[in-house]
């Protein structure tokens, strides 16, 4: 019987060339008992058996936290805007024209030191002296008086002036000076205030020297003399000698001293505060000599 033609049948002819190929790249063994059809979709997957549960516990569970996005660093002070409460605090100090104005226009001004003071502090001493010192903040007995300097340091700095013949209470303006602080509003605990606060009650500072158009002026601590002469040294190397504060202060001689409450922690300071004083009294003589009846001695508690 002679064989069939691959040529009867092609489909066969096709599958003999396939298996002959397999043959010579080695496939000479199946390792299925069935084929495996590629081209069928693929079988249904059974869904996975849940874990299981772990014992119960009385405790309610945490809270889970979402997690914290990194804190961004913060730009340089030179970059940063003019925040709005800053810009508010502005315009409301440009817009007065009077201290009694400036006073209401503080009370405008948005800031948590509101919420937790109890009274404001604006000023006190005569406005008409030609005489400004500008400490730092209230303290506690301030906030309860509502005026600047009345405490245990208020009280020292009345008898360090005294002792070169100023008195707030005087009639006479030669004799008087005017007194005010950066911030009208005390910190909690008596803090030291932040840059922030500085920052938001400094332009009000500026108008009430603009307002009160003093010709001398005296910062009381690092504060006081650092936000005004834009200063970065401490006040131990500001101190001693007169600087013009910037023009929006209207330029004025003003002379960086030690704070009284500083004098008090330490009283061996009360050298360089009493050399302060002589340079005050005699830019207010003109540069002259001390005034009849003020003595050399020193500051006494």
């Amino acid at each position: 019987m002679s064989p069939v033609p691959p040529t009867a049948f092609p489909e066969a002819a096709l599958l003999l060339a396939a298996l002959r190929l397999q043959c010579d790249w080695g496939a000479d063994e199946a390792l299925a008992e069935l084929p495996l059809d590629r081209l069928a979709a693929p079988p249904p997957q059974a869904a996975p058996e849940p874990p299981p549960e772990p014992p119960s516990d009385p405790r309610p569970a945490p809270a889970r936290r979402a997690p914290s996005a990194p804190a961004a660093s913060p730009a340089p002070p030179s970059l940063l805007p003019m925040a709005p409460p800053v810009l508010g605090a502005t315009a409301l100090a440009a817009a007065a024209d009077t201290l009694e104005a400036l006073r209401e226009a503080i009370r405008r001004i948005d800031t948590p030191l509101r919420d937790t003071a109890t009274n404001l502090v604006f000023a006190d001493g005569n406005p008409a002296s030609g005489l400004m010192l500008i400490g730092e903040a209230p303290g506690a007995e301030e906030d309860r008086l509502g005026r600047p300097f009345v405490g245990q340091s208020g009280q020292l700095l009345d008898r360090m002036l005294a002792s070169i013949g100023l008195d707030r209470q005087a009639e006479a303006p030669e004799r008087s000076f005017y007194i005010t602080n950066i911030l009208p509003w005390r910190p909690p605990g008596n803090r030291t205030p932040t840059d922030a606060e500085i920052a938001l009650f400094l332009p009000v500072v500026l108008r009430h020297i603009a307002l009160v158009r003093p010709r001398r002026v005296v910062m009381l601590g690092g504060t006081a003399a650092k936000a005004l002469l834009r200063a970065r040294e401490g006040i131990t190397r500001l101190r001693g000698r007169w600087r013009d504060l910037p023009p929006e202060a209207g330029g004025v001689p003003a002379l960086p001293s030690l704070h009284p409450a500083y004098l008090l922690r330490n009283p061996a300071a009360k050298r360089e505060a009493w050399a302060d004083l002589l340079m005050l009294r005699r830019a207010l003589d003109g540069a002259g000599p001390l005034a009849d009846g003020v003595a050399e001695p020193g500051i006494t508690e």
